[in-house]
């Protein structure tokens, strides 16, 4: 038996989904938190009886005549897919705005429950509702939940109750129209009605202390974190003391507790195989541990990271950022809906482009999906913490730097799209849910850490290790296939592969084959990038705070890549703000669903991260020698000649593109 959770936006879907079966799905306080559908076993506990109950959690909607793509994908569900049953998670601490989408689910003739989810909080705020008289006027069962409880009494009972309604026959108590009329009018006539009912419905049930005149704490403090002159400074000083508790203090900590149980393992294996083929020993030792190890030992970094974030949704506060940077975006030709995708990937690129789909617009959906990589996400924290370690002497200035480039070129990339297009700009207003202010979950946020990082994980032991693995072959054999010797290693396959490329990279300070192929196994996985550097170095011990020096200033490391620091923080930036990893690629495909715009972002990204690392190195060799470096001149005309085809394409695409787009703000 399938049993569809459907309702609006933070009503505590998801959260009533994972407490249902056992799952760990992303939640937060905003839309766009759940994407897709996802579908488990509901456990025993729940109910009673042998058949097996699925649940399907749908994303969030406030409409069954859908705007955005994921009310596409609730709205085809339920009409097309005939669940058996519906629990609708009502909100009843916004009792009004649920029951709109409610009724029109009566209306499809699915047996339902209606779940009154928080309810703890209205009973915090002295609401009164009349359970028995809304379950009357609606003609279904109505349930006081508590979502984020998984013991509460009323997830049981919910799902009792829609177990017991299979095969039953829903009718809506009143005839409201069609919801699936096509003429305007008409739709805007029934959806009258539907507001009448239900406002007729509230007045009836529901008994609550207005105050309208007095503003509460939750008042008082957004007018201080979305006022337009200091929400901003507010927003980049929370930002920077998440990346600072994570890359320069706890993070690091930690971080420097599991790199001594890697080194001590590592050492292990060397032991045990020490009389073993110096080739299986090197590819198992420096390979696969080494490369591996390096990777895993940022993890307590990116964990951190993930944790901060998570409370930071949970509490209410990131639902407020993007109020303060709604103006700020519209300017460039987005909205304050882009930033959401963008604060999702700085844990991970791929759901923070597939929440895009909530946003309407076109132009704005297509370019926010296009622009999204660039904020560094958890599998770029690796390769900044390395350069930060070995090259900087663990700045603290290094991460929220590379965050706030990430955002101009956010703004930048953003202002280009809309030169390209056409897009003019109009007034248009932005209206979202503020959620109210609790105090974060710390068990919500450990698990939601917990299997981010568990992700990280598994990457590091599938795509790492097999892309190491290989990484150590093509370096240890030439195309004969013969062994390398060492002082040898730019006669190996790899070399011969990564040299064309290095070519190419002269004009930005690191045109040595090594680096291009950390650069070239980076497209595959951000973090590749650590693990082949570890390899084609022989460097497998370089998260070691002795090795790299991260204490007094990594002049070995340094010395070992024949880096300077300009030539390094190029380097860096030609990783973060290039093409993400083929999964990344292939979401933007998913929710591009357009050939033009895909390659039109790739070549933008590339183009971008090119031109990025060009400037750093060249503007910083001639501020910190006097003199430009090396292969200026085809640089140059490598970013020129970039430029001259974004011009070309602007000219041919703009009165196109215009004619679409400005009619769609």
């Amino acid at each position: 038996m399938r049993i569809a959770l459907a309702g609006n936006p933070n009503s505590g879907k998801t959260t009533m989904y994972n407490a249902l079966t056992g799952r760990n799905e992303r939640v937060g306080n905003w839309a766009g938190v759940t994407v897709d559908k996802k579908e488990s076993s509901i456990r025993k506990g729940y109910f009673e009886g042998a058949e097996e109950l699925i649940a399907v959690d749908l994303p969030g909607a406030y409409s069954m005549s859908p705007f955005t793509s994921e009310e596409s994908i609730t709205s085809s569900y339920v009409k097309n897919e005939s669940p058996d049953a519906i629990i609708n998670i009502v909100d009843a601490t916004n009792l009004s705005r649920s029951l709109f989408f409610t009724t029109q689910l009566l209306e499809l003739g699915i047996p339902m429950v209606i779940a009154l989810n928080k309810s703890d909080i209205t009973q915090k705020k002295k609401t009164e509702i009349d359970i028995r008289l809304l379950s009357e006027r609606l003609g279904c069962p109505v349930i006081q939940t508590v979502s984020t409880s998984a013991g509460h009494e009323g997830l049981k009972q919910v799902v009792s109750k829609a177990a017991a309604l299979k095969g039953c026959e829903q009718k809506a108590p009143y005839v409201q129209g069609d919801i699936n009329l096509q003429n305007k009018a008409e739709v805007e006539a029934a959806d009258r009605k539907r507001f009448a009912f239900v406002n007729s419905i509230v007045k009836e049930v529901e008994k609550r202390k207005v105050f309208t005149r007095d503003k509460n704490k939750q008042d008082k403090i957004d007018a201080v974190l979305t006022n337009k002159f200091v929400g901003i400074p507010i927003f980049a000083a929370v930002m920077f003391l998440v990346f600072y508790i994570s890359q320069s203090t706890v993070g690091t900590w930690i971080a420097d507790w599991l790199v001594g149980w890697i080194e001590t393992f590592q050492g292990w294996a060397a032991g045990m195989v020490e009389n073993a083929n110096p080739f299986l020993q090197a590819l198992l030792v420096d390979g696969i541990i080494g490369g591996v190890g390096a990777v895993v030992g940022f993890l307590p970094l990116v964990m951190v990271m993930y944790f901060l974030i998570a409370l930071l949704e949970d509490c209410g506060y990131m639902a407020r950022a993007t109020v303060v940077l709604d103006p700020i975006f519209k300017r460039v030709g987005l909205s304050g809906k882009s930033v959401i995708p963008m604060v999702i990937g700085t844990g991970c690129a791929i759901p923070g482009i597939m929440s895009c789909r909530t946003i309407r617009n076109e132009r704005e959906r297509r370019a926010t999906a296009m622009l999204t990589p660039f904020m560094p996400c958890g599998a770029k924290l690796p390769v900044i913490a390395l350069f930060a370690g070995a090259f900087f002497a663990d700045a603290a200035w290094v991460g929220p730097t590379m965050y706030l480039v990430g955002i101009v070129l956010i703004f930048l990339g953003a202002l280009l799209v809309k030169k390209i297009t056409g897009y003019k700009f109009r007034k248009s207003f932005f209206i979202i849910e503020l959620p109210e202010y609790k105090v974060p979950s710390l068990k919500r946020a450990t698990l939601s850490m917990l299997s981010r990082g568990k992700a990280y994980i598994v990457k590091a032991g599938t795509i790492i290790l097999v892309c190491n693995t290989v990484v150590q072959i093509m370096q240890s054999f030439n195309w004969q296939f013969q062994v390398v010797e060492e002082g040898m290693e730019n006669t190996s396959i790899l070399a011969s592969v990564a040299s064309p490329f290095a070519v190419l990279l002269i004009p930005l300070g690191f045109g040595v084959w090594q680096l291009a192929a950390a650069a070239i196994t980076g497209f595959i996985a951000k973090e590749n990038v650590v693990g082949t550097l570890a390899v084609v170095y022989g460097l497998t011990n370089f998260i070691d705070t002795d090795k790299l020096a991260l204490v007094g200033g990594g002049n070995e490391v340094a010395a070992v890549m024949g880096l300077t620091k300009v030539a390094a923080l190029a380097y860096l930036m030609f990783n973060l703000f290039t093409p993400p990893c083929f999964a990344a690629l292939g979401a933007m495909n998913s929710e591009m669903q357009d050939k033009k715009w895909l390659w039109g972002g790739i070549a933008l990204q590339l183009g971008t991260g090119y031109s990025v690392a060009f400037l750093v190195y060249q503007i910083g060799t001639l501020i910190t020698t006097g003199s430009l470096g090396a292969g200026f001149l085809p640089g140059l005309a490598a970013v020129l000649a970039m430029a001259g085809v974004l011009v070309v394409l602007s000219r041919k695409t703009q009165k196109t593109f215009g004619e679409k787009y400005s009619l769609h703000v």
